[in-house]
Order: structure tokens, then sequence, then C-alpha cells
């Protein structure tokens, strides 16, 4: 299925998990958008950008989500870099209908171990970037598999499944793992939403834990909106499509 984006990004296919997949996961639509394949050859592999979306994303529609990244993906392709860009779905209750849905690692590993049978992906620049409650999907999922990404860059991202304001008990956990990614996260001291001391949290965090490769960025004019300043940002593009993994 495609259908037309921009004249930056002309086409974005739908695909899904296949059926084994799919049933091992708890809320993950089975369905997700793929942009970009029309840079990918397939004597080379290009790098992987995977975005996840933010709370008002949630669903069984995948087309729901396919603005969502579009700006980010426009200033990539201005800055000069290829990528393949992968927009997974999350669903708002679990799959047994006992629990909210939400970003689930072990869901986003099954995609991505999916990801590299059917794509030229470059294994070692995988970037992982996400807004809102997508921020807290980064943190979580490469606090989780660090060793996936060669660098993340999570916005106005919350600490918690419980809610913008909730802040998981495994935060020291979080930090041992993230210390080991390049990682600029961008709060609004603004933002009302999630608190930018989120981000001063997590970062208190890595540095325990000994890192030096994640930078805090906090915009004093902007609120919850502040993912659009990198994504806006051809400086950011080039930071990111830097990083590769050793």
């Amino acid at each position: 299925i495609t259908f037309l984006l921009s004249p930056l990004w002309s086409q974005v296919e739908v695909s899904k998990l296949p059926k084994d997949l799919a049933k091992k996961t708890t809320s993950l639509n089975p369905e997700f958008l793929i942009f970009g394949k029309g840079q990918a050859t397939k004597d080379k592999k290009i790098p992987l950008l995977i975005y996840l979306h933010g709370g008002g994303g949630v669903g069984d529609e995948i087309r729901k989500v396919e603005r969502q990244p579009r700006r980010l993906l426009e200033t990539i392709k201005k800055a000069g870099h290829k990528c393949l860009c992968v927009v997974p779905q999350a669903m708002k209750s679990a799959r047994d209908q006992k629990k909210r849905g939400g970003w689930i690692p072990a869901d986003l590993d099954l995609l991505l171990e999916h990801l590299k049978k059917i794509l030229p992906i470059d294994e070692n620049r995988i970037y992982l970037t996400g807004n809102s409650m997508g921020g807290y999907g980064t943190f979580v999922w490469a606090a989780s598999s660090p060793d996936h990404f060669a660098a993340i860059a999570p916005m106005v991202g919350g600490l918690g499944s419980g809610g913008p304001k909730d802040v998981t008990p495994k935060l020291d956990e979080w930090g041992k793992n993230l210390a080991k990614i390049p990682m600029k996260a961008y709060y609004g001291k603004k933002d009302r939403v999630v608190p930018a001391d989120r981000g001063e949290m997590v970062m208190k965090a890595i540095k325990k834990a000994g890192g030096t490769k994640a930078q805090l960025i906090i915009l004093p004019e902007e609120g919850h909106g502040a993912g659009r300043v990198p994504a806006s940002d051809p400086k950011f593009a080039n930071w990111m499509f830097s990083q590769q993994k050793k």
C-alpha cells in the first residue's frame, strides 16, 4: 500500500509483521510505516531511523501516525542524508485488554529483528527518536537494549510508563545502559506536560554511571512542542547521521 507524502519523501509503504511475530507482541499494531525505500539499493545498506509517535498516535489505524515524522524527514533530506525510516504504532490497550497499551521494549525488539530481515539496513547506523510518549519509548527501549543503537534523541520524553510525570524506579539502571549510547535529549523549559527537570533527572543517572556521551538541551522559550526545533535543524540531522557503532 503506498500513498504520497511530500516531494522529498515521495512514497510511504504500509508493511505488516508476520502473524507469528504479531502474536508475540503485547500492544504493537502489526502494521508499520516504511519511508524512503526508494533510496535503498540491494547492494548497499543504508541507515535506519525508527520514529516513535506521541500519545496522539496510539491506536490501530496506521495512517494516524503518517504525519508525525514529516518535519524531521524533510530536514534529513535537505541535509543530504539517506535513510530508511520506520514508524510503528502502539495500541491504546494491550492485546489481552487487561492493561493499557504503549511502548514496550520486547515488542520493539521483535519489530527490529523483523526489519533486519526485510530491509537493507546498516546495522552500525540504527537511530532512534520519538516525541512525548515516543520520547519515553526512546528512553525505555534504549535502556533495555542499548546495543541496538548508534544514537538516540528523545524529545520531551517522560521517564515512566504511568504518564507524563511518572518516574521509573529503575532510573539508575536506565542510566547505566543509556550511558553507552550517544544521546541528545530535548525539553522545553515552559513545558507543562513533561517537566524539563525529567531531562535533568535522566542526565544525573547517566553521569552517575560514568556516561559522557549524553547531552541535555533545554530550550528556554519552548513548551511541549520543543521537538520541532531539532526536527527542523540540519545540524541535528548531521549529528545523528555522523554517529555509528564501532
